[in-house]
């Protein structure tokens, strides 16, 4: 039977991460670096135990100010320090409620430049595996770095697909802004099953991706999330493909 996680990037101080949390299979919890705090990180830990949700770290630039979404060009070994910062801030908070961390997912522009800088891939990876995190979700497809990144630093790498998001033509999503970034319910619905059931996406243009991933990621701060998420799993359970987290 075919597989794939549903993941959301939650903690992050959305009033709809409690509509979304039961129906992912993983959480991406902010962790102090571009949102998130102690008690963030307590109220979304605690959420995801309730609904069996797996944990993991949402590491990402230390800007809160611009949402960790601005490009900062930092030394390798700073990214390292900061990446494993963040994740052991995560933990602390997770030991404390009985929870254990399965992976770690850089956030916003962290994540994006990751996908095509090897050295700050590498630098990401090794911070996750300094802080003993298993699996490491990263940007699906031959044009990314960082699934290769997490292999070498001793990680199990987890492609990551994005169900409303849209693709351009060498596998990397189409920049927020412009036209065709962020797709409507009924076409991200369409998106994420073909992707679990072909490893396929479209283009705006009508180009095929090949996009092969073991986890599809929906954005979980806007009132259409919890929607989507419950759409989603329905979809994929109709599609024959069983949503469940990767180990």
């Amino acid at each position: 039977m075919l597989s794939i996680d549903l993941n959301a990037d939650l903690g992050e101080g959305s009033p709809h991460e409690a509509g979304v949390m039961p129906y992912v299979t993983s959480a991406n919890i902010a962790c102090g670096g571009h949102a998130g705090d102690a008690d963030t990180m307590r109220r979304s830990v605690r959420l995801a135990l309730q609904h069996g949700v797996s944990i993991g770290a949402h590491p990402g630039f230390p800007d809160r100010e611009g949402f960790g979404r601005r490009a900062l060009h930092l030394p390798p070994e700073q990214v390292r320090t900061f990446v494993r910062a963040q994740v052991e801030a995560l933990r602390a908070v997770a030991v404390q409620e009985g929870a254990t961390l399965t992976h770690v997912k850089p956030h916003g522009m962290l994540y994006n430049m990751a996908a095509q800088d090897a050295a700050l891939a590498t630098a990401i990876a090794q911070g996750a595996a300094d802080a003993g995190v298993p699996l490491y979700y990263g940007l699906a497809g031959d044009a990314s770095v960082m699934l290769g990144a997490a292999h070498t630093a001793g990680l199990t790498p987890v492609g990551e697909a994005f169900a409303d998001r849209g693709y351009l033509a060498d596998g990397t999503l189409v920049p927020r802004g412009q036209p065709g970034d962020l797709l409507p319910l009924d076409a991200a619905i369409t998106q994420a099953v073909r992707i679990a059931t072909q490893a396929q996406a479209f283009t705006p243009d009508g180009q095929v991706v090949r996009v092969p991933a073991g986890t599809l990621c929906l954005h979980g701060d806007g009132a259409e999330a919890a929607p989507l998420a419950r759409a989603l799993r329905e979809a994929l359970a109709a599609a024959g493909v069983r949503v469940t987290a990767p180990h």
